[in-house]
Parts: C-alpha cells; structure tokens; sequence
C-alpha cells in the first residue's frame, strides 16, 4: 500500500504540473491576445497609452478622442464579444461531444448553427420589414428556437441509425439545406439591409455594441455556470450511461440538460457573431491533448478559455490581413479548425484499424 502511494505521488505531481502549467499558459495567451486585438487596427493604439484609455476616464477622452472612441466604441465590444461567444461555442461543442460520445460532434458540423440562422435571419428580414427593432432577446429567442429545431432532426436521425457517420453526414446536409433558404431569404431582403445581413450571415464580430454584449455576457456566463455545474455527472456520463446511473445520475433529464444548454450556447452565438465553424470541435479536442485529461473540472474553464483564445486570434486575422477589407471570421476559424479536425478523423480511423 505504502508502495503504490510512493508510485502515484509523482504522478499526480506531474497531473498537476501539467495542469498549472496549461491554465497559465491559457491565461497569458488571452490577455496577449486582448491587448493586441485592443492596439492593432487601422488606427494604432500605443502600448503605452492603453491604461490611460481604459482607466483614464474624461480627461484622457478629450487629449485622445479619436483613440479613445475607437478603443471604447468599436474595439472593446467586439474584444468582449469574441471572448464571451467563442468561449461558449468552444464548450457547445463540448457538450455536444459528450451527449453523442463522438469528438467530430459540434454545432456547426451538425447544422444547430446553420438552423438558428435561419429562423434568426427571417426574424430579422420580417422585423425590418415591418419597421420593428429586434432586440438582443429576441434575437436569442429567435436562434434557440432554430437550434432547437435543427437539434430535434438530429435527434430524430440519431434513433434511426447508429452510425456516427450518416449523423455527421445528415447535419451537414442540414446545415446546407438551412444555409441555402437563409440566403434565399436574404436575397429578397431590402437593399439597405443586405449588406448587414450577409455579413452576419458567413459570421462576423463586428457590429456588437454594449447593449448586446450586456445580453450576451448574461446568457453565456450563466449558462456556463450550469454547465461547470454538470461537471460531476458529465465525468459519470463519459463512464458510460449504466455506470452514471448507478452514480444517482437521472440520464434523461441530463441528457435534456445537455441538449438544452449545447443549443443555448450556440444559438447565442448566432445570433450575434452567424455560424462560426470548426471552434466547437477544434478547441475541446485540443484542450484534451493539452491537458492529458477528460476530466469536466478541468476542460470546461478550459475551454472556455481555448474557445476566447481562438476567436481572438481568427478575429485579429480577419481584420487585419488584408485591411481595410475584411473577411469573415469562419473562413478564418476554418483555416485552422479544419486541419484539427482532419487530424482527429484520421487519428481515430488509425485506432480503428
């Protein structure tokens, strides 16, 4: 007995290790990634005038105006927004891994994203059509519904067949079939609203003003926090449904739970920013390798984390690249999101084989 304590004692120092070092490393690379996204831009913003302008107040306004507005008007939204939404798809596609036991699980691959913009998009070319101003809530609303919608398909899918395969195969033809109608209906939409509405279409932080960031924060953190909650019985669920069950875990209600806040994340997500691909399935698998670790305690702040990271850095690259044009952020997020997944494919067909 004595002997198998001496044995594991260094490794789980090393567990730990590891663990401090991932959850560090995280930590840095997202404030590096704030303060570049913060000072990078047609308009520079000096390292050295970034306190004064966050912690400034009125006076520095007036000697810094123009770099103060575009820092507190234009910027830091869409830092928040970035941060915030790819934290949350990031553990959407974290939950869908874990209720389908399948890592190439996720929200876009699997047409959720691609059905709350739909019912999202005809929302907003009704509204504007009849002169209503949509508010953030009803945005959300609006993209849960779509979600929940493209979720009960896959669902249905999933009884039916038990290959993973024809499931992915089925979301993506969701997801095509759902992206086809929205442009349809963005086509017919007014002149003065296209432009916007494409944007937002093919995914896009840019735009996202304080009122939507307040929204955004407060659906997104708590439904985080709900999440984290679940940690316990997601570890149980990962062991398997009779082992969870013998935990004290009620599986159907947990699996609703999951289905419930995978589809509220990402519907949040497109409402705001449209479908953003590969981030619910690149991050998760990424943060597992990192930390040597499935353990729900230890990847969903971690996710979170990869998934704002990740945002950022697509972000900073998509406005930046080839400015003053800017691309959409999923073609970004695309780039290197997909090798990762392509990796994961042909790392679990090696397993097979």
């Amino acid at each position: 007995m004595a002997q198998s304590k001496k044995t594991s004692s260094p490794v789980q120092a090393a567990r730990r290790f590891r663990t401090t070092v991932v959850f560090v490393a995280l930590a840095a690379i997202l404030l590096v990634f704030l303060v570049l996204n913060i000072c990078i831009g047609s308009i520079s913003v000096p390292l050295e005038d970034l306190s004064s302008i966050l912690f400034g107040g009125a006076s520095v306004e007036n000697d810094l105006s123009v770099a103060y507005k575009v820092v507190w008007q234009i910027r830091l939204p869409r830092i928040i927004a970035a941060t915030v939404l790819g934290g949350a798809l990031a553990l959407s596609g974290f939950l869908l891994q874990t209720f389908f036991n399948n890592p190439i699980a996720g929200p876009y691959i699997l047409g959720i994203s691609s059905g709350a913009k739909l019912v999202v998009a005809i929302v907003m070319i009704m509204g504007t059509g009849h002169g209503l101003v949509l508010g953030s809530w009803a945005l959300i609303i609006a993209a849960f519904i779509g979600a929940m919608l493209s979720m009960a398909f896959v669902l249905a899918i999933s009884h039916r067949v038990r290959s993973m395969g024809i499931l992915i195969v089925a979301g993506v033809m969701v997801g095509y079939i759902c992206s086809a109608i929205t442009e349809f209906f963005i086509t017919f939409a007014s002149d003065q609203h296209i432009a916007n509405l494409h944007d937002w279409s093919v995914g896009s932080f840019s735009g996202i003003g304080w009122n939507d960031v307040t929204v955004m924060v407060a659906v997104v953190l708590a439904a985080s926090a709900l999440t984290f909650g679940l940690a316990k019985p997601i570890g149980a669920y990962q062991l398997g449904e009779s082992y969870s069950q013998s935990m004290g875990v009620n599986v159907k209600v947990f699996r609703v739970l999951l289905i419930l806040l995978s589809s509220l994340l990402a519907a949040t997500v497109t409402a705001y920013a449209g479908p953003v691909s590969f981030v619910g399935i690149a991050v998760p698998h990424l943060i597992k390798s990192f930390l040597k670790s499935a353990k729900p305690l230890l990847v969903i702040p971690a996710c979170f984390l990869g998934g704002a990271i990740f945002c950022l850095g697509c972000d900073l690259i998509a406005r930046t690249i080839f400015a003053p044009t800017e691309l959409s952020i999923s073609a970004v997020t695309a780039v290197f999101g997909a090798p990762v997944v392509i990796a994961l494919m042909l790392k679990r067909r090696q397993g097979r084989d």
